[in-house]
């Protein structure tokens, strides 16, 4: 047998599990999630094992390696965002519409399952964890392939999930790790009638790759090219600490800060909007205007004229680009044409200016006056997330438990046939 014939028979057992999983009731997918939590301390010298095998193959100096990172107090957060899928009301068999037609037929429209759902994603092995569970919670089998940056943290952390769900008398096949080879993405972007949806987490490079191959159905997540206005009625204070917060907290993740875009009546203020960032030495590229302010105000080697290049660029480290513009009109042209419709913000103390900033910016999520940070399925209340869509059809912004159903409309009749 081929490693293709392989990995499509496996295909095959996950489809055959994701029928089975539909017949679990709440208590035991919540107590195969808690299990699976209350396990990861005793499993976490294996995983750490793996995991530093992993990291022992990256530049320390690679964004991807704080995304790549496990230890002690990630499993921890990890294991208690498990409790906390399992704590959520099930996304499953809720009534969206009911009615009952002038014939007498009884319409249900309810929340199923998307059935397989494939997971394409890079260098972040809690990935693994949070996809399990959401899937999981929400009546979906999943189909992982990880990067190869991840290969031996990915093992260990499904060899765990797999062994809980054995101990509990359950198909393990729920749950499959693909081969980290790249032949491997391309067998599952084409595993039409095996996978239903396949979600890309990672570059847009990543999501660039799954679009352009497959032909399941792609649900774009990931790649944030995040811009904050400081509009001319800014508060400085309160800038500064979002300017801060929004780069600095986890430059590695999506919704990190890219670019500060700046209006030019208060370029003045911009070394204390900047001032922070000098703590975490963040790397600065300035346009003409913000570079003469800077100079002298922000340390040298750490700032630079900006290039064209320096706009549209998702940085996932400690760089920031600066814009300066004459209007508010001017701010949002620069956004509309660079940004990845994740997450973007206005500071602003004038309400018009925000009301029209959040009217008029197309993306997931649109902030005032406060950190991007927050675009997080967790922090909006949603459990773990599967990642952020940065499209408009079926879901947008964090995907939790109800963006990875569907529905299907239930018709209860008393005989009825439709006339010729």
């Amino acid at each position: 047998m081929t490693e293709h014939e392989a990995i499509v028979k496996q295909l095959q057992a996950v489809q055959n599990a994701s029928r089975k999983i539909v017949t679990l009731d709440t208590e035991t997918i919540d107590g195969l999630l808690v299990e699976l939590a209350d396990r990861i301390p005793a499993a976490a010298d294996a995983i750490l094992e793996a995991n530093r095998k992993d990291l022992d193959r990256m530049d320390a100096a690679d964004p991807r390696y704080d995304r790549l990172l496990l230890n002690e107090s990630r499993l921890k957060a990890i294991a208690a965002d498990l409790r906390n899928v399992a704590a959520l009301p099930s996304p499953l068999d809720r009534v969206l519409e009911e009615r009952v037609l002038p014939n007498g037929l009884e319409l249900r429209k309810v929340s199923v399952p998307l059935g397989v759902v494939g997971i394409i994603y890079e260098s972040r092995p809690n990935v693994t964890f949070d996809v399990f569970a959401l899937c999981l919670k929400s009546g979906n089998a999943t189909v992982l392939k990880g990067g190869s940056d991840a290969s031996f943290s990915n093992i260990a952390i499904v060899e765990l999930i797999q062994t809980v769900i054995r101990d509990r008398g359950l198909d393990a096949d729920m749950i499959y790790l693909l081969p980290a080879e790249r032949e491997a993405a391309h067998i599952l972007l084409n595993a039409v009638g095996y996978i239903d949806v396949i979600i890309p987490r990672g570059s847009q490079q990543l999501i660039d790759f799954a679009r352009k191959h497959s032909t399941v159905p792609v649900i774009e997540t990931g790649a944030g090219i995040v811009h904050t206005y400081f509009d001319e009625s800014g508060d400085i204070a309160m800038g500064r600490d979002i300017v801060f917060n929004a780069k600095t907290r986890r430059p590695s993740v999506c919704n990190a800060l890219d670019t500060l875009i700046v209006h030019e009546s208060r370029i003045d203020d911009l070394p204390v909007l900047v001032e922070l960032l000098e703590e975490k030495m963040v790397q600065l590229y300035a346009d003409e205007p913000a570079y003469y302010k800077l100079l002298g105000r922000y340390p040298d080697e750490l700032l630079e004229m900006a290039t064209p290049e320096h706009y549209g660029t998702e940085f996932l480290s400690l760089k920031l680009s600066i814009k300066t513009v004459a209007s508010f009109e001017e701010a949002l042209d620069h956004i509309a044409r660079h940004s990845s419709k994740h997450s973007e913000a206005i500071i602003a103390s004038d309400q018009a200016a925000i009301d029209d900033f959040m009217k008029r910016v197309d993306a997931a999520a649109v902030y005032a006056n406060t950190s991007t940070a927050f675009t997080d399925g967790a922090q909006f209340g949603l459990g773990a997330e599967i990642g952020i869509s940065t499209q408009k059809l079926h879901a947008r912004g964090p995907m939790a438990l109800r963006e990875l159903c569907s529905y299907k409309w239930l018709v209860t009749g008393q005989g009825q046939v439709r006339p010729a």
